[in-house]
């Protein structure tokens, strides 16, 4: 058996293209040295295109052989990722290539054909990401999609107490983005990393690169990250950045996660950006008004239609776009406002920055600037321009780039939270069944509320998409909870203070 699926594994890497066929037989070795075979036997197989029918059974044969313990998915990772990685090219070999591509066709072509490759060597896991639960729901600010993510697997409590073990002072890599992540073959604490290949660029004269995030949520989810270990900082050299890789991928969105902590993202020792192939709900979002422009006429500016505090600038001029965005920028991380309870720091520590996003659109640069705030309250200690208590069931986590653009990643346990909630909800006791599950307890008053609200609509067909349309509410409550300058005459009256503001400024 284990020389048919040695075979299959070939065939597939042919296939793919992962290797040439005069490769064949020194890929074929490198596999049986791997797996602690001294030959291959005659087989007669046919080609089979999914990847997981070959490396089940394999690594199951690999771990009765032990090859690998305990059998955990940890352990498997970490035993299929160093298999798959002898088929494949060096880094340097994958570079060259997609360069070679990015001058004969596009950089259409170019990523799109890397984003294949990176799927074909089983760096995006597609069998995993294939788990996630994805819907839209509309609300007033148009479409959010909301998706719970199934693919990253919980580690093993085996996996856990060994790690325990294991020092963490010193760690190499140095964090999930350090570029000395490339061929690292991981750990029972960090990821294996064999199959990585990322392409180096140069942003505003630096190195940096361009890999795909390895369980993506949406098409071509790229990660570009700084050669060097530095921690997020938005400035105008961000700006400058994000225009250069729009600039080589004008296909692309590209955008930064904030650079303070609750309003930021999960990585902020290490600076770095997501792109991709993708439209958001919140770059489809209009302009509810515009703002008078200042420093440069050929730059439109205005409030997008969105439940987050968002300025858009337009232009075809990025030099006048990079001045107006570190203008705006430089004045918001000063700016206070008791009227909108904002204020700008507390002693010294600073509370105001920003999530910027850049796309092309009709032969324009679009940059949308979404204002952020830290500032922590003793009503709302996690964040007053954070989820609040109410909806801390659904999304508790900081609001980073993806969900500020309208796509929640809400965690897995709410698939069976939510399939639990189904249950309980059309009974005549659900507030007593909800408030006693562990599974449900924590969303008993929103679910009641749902229930209230439906009477006798509510019915045993309708119920989970019912509460999944309630869930995408929730998370529109969230992204408002998340705004500066809320969606009213007030926050309007706030939001063009700041602008105000920022017009004075720039006149002196």
């Amino acid at each position: 058996m284990i020389h048919d699926l040695i075979e299959k594994l070939l065939l597939y890497g042919l296939q793919r293209k992962l290797f040439l066929p005069e490769d064949k037989m020194y890929i074929h070795n490198r596999l049986l040295h791997f797996l602690g075979l001294q030959a291959p036997e005659e087989t007669q197989v046919t080609a089979e295109d999914d990847l997981e029918k070959i490396l089940t059974p394999l690594l199951d044969w690999a771990y009765n052989k032990g090859l690998f313990a305990p059998n955990t998915t940890t352990h498997r990772d970490l035993f299929d990722t160093a298999l798959m990685d002898l088929m494949l090219a060096r880094p340097s070999d994958v570079s060259h290539t997609f360069f070679s591509q990015y001058q004969q066709y596009d950089p259409s072509y170019a990523t799109k054909a890397f984003y294949q490759f990176n799927k074909d060597a089983h760096y995006i896991r597609v069998d995993r990401i294939a788990l996630n639960e994805s819907w839209d729901v509309e609300t007033p600010y148009g479409p959010l999609e909301i998706t719970i993510n199934l693919s990253k697997p919980e580690k093993d409590p085996e996996a856990l107490a060994e790690a325990r073990k294991q020092k963490t002072k010193n760690l190499y890599p140095s964090g999930p983005l350090a570029k000395e992540n490339i061929g690292y073959a991981g750990s029972l604490t960090q990821s294996a990393r064999q199959t990585l290949r990322f392409i180096p660029l140069s942003l505003a004269g630096e190195q940096w690169y361009f890999q795909f995030s390895p369980y993506v949520y949406y098409n071509e989810h790229a990660i570009v990250f700084s050669g060097e270990q530095q921690p997020m900082k938005i400035s105008e050299k961000t700006f400058m950045r994000l225009f250069d890789f729009i600039d080589q991928f004008p296909h692309y969105f590209i955008g930064s996660n904030a650079d303070l902590p609750i309003v930021g993202g999960s990585i902020l020792e290490h600076d770095h950006y997501q792109g991709g192939v993708y439209d958001f709900p919140m770059a489809q979002a209009p302009l509810k008004q515009d703002l008078l422009p200042f420093g440069n006429e050929s730059i439109r500016a205005g409030i997008v239609d969105w439940p987050m505090s968002v300025i858009r600038l337009t232009g075809k001029d990025r030099q006048a776009l990079i001045t107006t965005s570190t203008h705006i920028l430089t004045e918001w991380r000063s700016y206070t406002d008791p009227q909108a309870e904002l204020y700008a720091f507390s002693n010294e520590e600073p509370h105001n920055t920003v999530t910027p996003v850049l796309r092309m659109k009709e032969g324009n640069y679009e940059l949308d600037l979404v204002l952020r705030n830290n500032r922590t309250t003793k009503d709302h200690p996690l964040g007053l321009f954070h989820p609040h208590q109410e909806t801390h069931a659904i999304k508790k986590e900081n609001i980073g780039l993806i969900e500020v653009m309208g796509l929640a990643i809400l965690p897995g346990r709410l698939k069976q939270e939510l399939e639990e909630i189904s249950k309980y909800l059309l009974s005549e006791h659900a507030e007593q069944l909800l408030s006693t599950s562990p599974y449900t307890e924590k969303h008993t008053h929103w679910a009641l509320k749902l229930k209230n609200r439906l009477g006798q609509d509510l019915k045993e067909e309708n119920v989970m998409g019912e509460l999944k349309k309630e869930v995408g509410t929730i998370f529109s409550s969230v992204l408002e909870h998340a705004g500066i300058f809320k969606d009213s005459s007030e926050g309007e009256k706030g939001f063009l203070r700041f602008w105000a503001h920022c017009q004075e400024s720039w006149s002196k």
